[in-house]
């Protein structure tokens, strides 16, 4: 769903009318819920021991609402419903994550190989959905968007149940102090920071290529070029040596060269090769930062965990969504130096904390 909802959901929004400004608005909305409802879902899926319900929910809700939205054309309506269907649609990633990460305590697995699946999925979204671009009016695009999230919600169901460790008052009192704890508050600032550079090119990249010329295809295996070095970097991921707060830095760095040389809208040859960079400035911050959850974060509270990322993403996307708007309306391109600067600052938090996320563990939940 996300590789056709995340390159052509603004070709969509773009098709029916509505301007450079309301959409950096409209694809902020998910970004808020992350700070605002999706901890409490997270919570509550958290206390009822429900991770794998709590998946298929929001896995049908979202379907639903993105229904809703393709009925909708004006910027405001489609910005309601846009925003109701992300109250249930946003949560079902840390869901799934916490969900995962649990799995692989539980089973003793990497999260790397498992993780690339959801990228090779997204590549078969985007050139789907980019083939059908070329024969279908851009009009009709929210509908291969609510097919898809249709059958992202079917696949919920085969979900296997986990083994789900007893709630008690200590695991209320751990994912409190986590909110205490600086070297997660480091963690999820990091993460957040460079994950939320990212927030120009989704919003406009699609939308700049399309006004270049190119064609749906060409759209869509640009996007898959960044997937595909995504993917290799998860497979090879559990080879890495280096501590997982040094990937984070690693990532940081590689983004704001990436974003700097796209501020220089550069030719299609050197776009394809900036573009395999997404392995290391999404990819290799997801593995450092999930490395870095499962290191510092019982199991017990891993989906408020995920909550808490979540919500510090969100807050950072959805103020960088909405400046990217605003700024590329009016300096186009250059927007990417601002995406430069935010991945330049997670660089300097984790490499700053980089010290206290290598000792004390857990430290967060037990007090130390």
């Amino acid at each position: 769903m996300v590789g056709t909802q995340l390159p052509f959901f603004p070709v969509w929004l773009k098709a029916v009318g509505i301007d450079a400004a309301w959409i950096g608005i409209i694809i902020a909305a998910p970004a808020v819920t992350r700070f605002t409802v999706l901890p409490l879902v997270t919570a509550f899926a958290e206390r009822r021991q429900a991770l794998r319900a709590g998946i298929i929910v929001t896995g049908f809700a979202t379907a639903l609402g993105l229904a809703l939205v393709g009925t909708q054309h004006r910027p405001a309506l489609v910005f309601l419903a846009y925003a109701a269907t992300c109250c249930l649609s946003t949560p079902s990633i840390p869901l799934i994550d916490a969900y995962a990460l649990r799995g692989i305590k539980q089973h003793g697995l990497n999260y790397g190989p498992l993780r690339l699946w959801g990228s090779a999925a997204f590549v078969v979204g985007a050139l789907a959905c980019g083939l059908l671009i070329d024969v279908i009016a851009a009009i009709h695009l929210i509908w291969i968007i609510v097919a898809v999230a249709l059958l992202a919600a079917l696949a919920s169901l085969g979900l296997q149940p986990l083994d789900n460790p007893r709630a008690s008052p200590a695991a209320s009192a751990g994912a409190s102090a986590l909110l205490r704890d600086p070297g997660f508050l480091a963690i999820i600032l990091s993460a957040a920071l460079i994950q939320a550079s990212h927030s120009a090119y989704y919003v406009f990249a699609s939308i700049v290529w399309q006004q270049q010329g190119f064609g749906g295809l060409t759209i869509a295996s640009l996007w898959t070029l960044g997937v595909l070095a995504e993917i290799l970097l998860f497979a090879v991921s559990p080879r890495f040596s280096l501590p997982p707060a040094i990937l984070v830095v690693i990532a940081a760095l590689s983004a704001v060269v990436r974003w700097v040389i796209t501020a220089q809208d550069p030719r299609i040859d050197i776009l394809a090769v900036v573009q395999l960079m997404h392995g290391l400035t999404f990819g290799l911050t997801q593995v450092g930062t999930m490395g870095l959850m499962v290191q510092r974060v019982p199991g017990h509270i891993m989906a408020r965990a995920q909550g808490y990322l979540a919500a510090c993403n969100g807050i950072v996307a959805s103020t960088a969504s909405i400046l990217s708007g605003i700024i590329f309306a009016r300096y186009g391109q250059a927007v990417y130096y601002v995406m430069a600067l935010m991945a330049g600052s997670g660089a300097l938090v984790m490499w700053l904390s980089r010290q206290r996320l290598t000792h004390h563990p857990h430290s967060a939940a037990s007090g130390g």
